[in-house]
């Protein structure tokens, strides 16, 4: 079960709101809260609070929000000796807002995420190639992200993307990825496709396998995910819980989705584990602090037969 992430971490400043304000508008809010974040930190203490072997390769500022996230990784059990200090930048922040319907908006300063370059992932060769699986997501640059699943990909190592931010990704990259995992904005990103209903998820998980990829899960929030593969397409339902804040939730579904498969588990289940995990994370406020462990997770597996 070893598991390496390449990826960004943030400090999240997160203000809770009645609602997400419009361009132009000011909205008074409620409570305020840091938390520690980013896309591959996130999905690293995951796949760690799943039971996994974490590896994570990232930047840090020399910041004291560096310091706290860097901390945090290894109170977790992460092996952080492949992360690098940058004093040329600050420390990523994620600036977020969250209304009452759990739903948020963010923006992001990438700071030292920016910098991590490719000799940073040659540096890491080692612990990938004795990885048995890399999950990489796209808060760090595309030529890192590229070099790292060709990497992988090279040495039958198996490979997951998480396509977030959404961003147009080119077929040579899909090509090394064994596994790719947008929601619903990142499935019509990469697609054009207009996703309205099941038909339509499936259409979108189609015209990405025929750019090359073997299976293409799409992530869509209450109503579940869905596996496409060229066996065909399975839907399996989300669990019904009241969403407080969805920040992390899909950073929280790729960590346990790389888990279970390291495990062995088939994709139905994987997928089935993983919006366990993701919808115990949305039941609660920030983003690393919201993660649940594995046993809150094989709860509500045993509690929604």
């Amino acid at each position: 079960m070893k598991i390496t992430v390449v990826g960004s971490s943030n400090a999240d400043m997160i203000i809770k709101v009645p609602r997400l304000p419009v361009a132009g508008e000011t909205v008074m809010g409620g409570n305020f809260s840091v938390a520690l974040g980013g896309k591959g930190a996130n999905q690293a203490v995951a796949a760690a609070r799943m039971g996994g072997n974490v590896t994570f390769i990232g930047r840090f500022g020399d910041d004291v929000f560096g310091k706290q996230a860097l901390n945090g990784l290894k109170e977790d059990g992460i092996n952080t000796d492949l992360t690098v200090i940058d004093s040329s930048v600050p420390t990523g922040i994620a600036e977020i807002m969250v209304d009452d319907e759990g739903r948020n908006i963010i923006a992001v300063a990438p700071g030292a995420n920016q910098n991590l370059c490719e000799n940073d992932i040659a540096n890491a060769q080692k612990a990938i190639l004795a990885s048995d699986i890399l999950l990489l997501q796209m808060e760090v640059p595309m030529q890192t992200v590229r070099f790292s699943a060709k990497l992988a990909f090279s040495n039958n190592i198996r490979v997951i993307l998480n396509p977030a931010p959404a961003h147009p990704l080119d077929d040579e990259l899909l090509g090394y990825i064994s596994v790719l995992t947008p929601n619903k904005l990142e499935a019509e990103t990469l697609t054009g496709i207009s996703i309205t209903d099941e038909r339509s998820v499936e259409l979108a998980g189609r015209i990405l396998l025929e750019r090359g990829l073997m299976r293409v899960i799409i992530t869509l929030g209450e109503k579940g995910s869905m596996v496409i593969d060229n066996g065909g397409a399975e839907h399996v339902p989300a669990f019904r819980i009241k969403s407080i804040d969805t920040t992390a939730a899909s950073d929280v579904f790729n960590g346990a989705l790389a888990v279970a498969l390291s495990e062995g588990k088939n994709f139905y289940e994987s997928v089935r584990f993983a919006n366990a995990a993701a919808a115990i994370s949305a039941t609660r406020l920030g983003a690393q602090p919201s993660i649940p462990g594995r046993d809150e997770v094989m709860e509500m597996l045993r509690k929604n037969p």
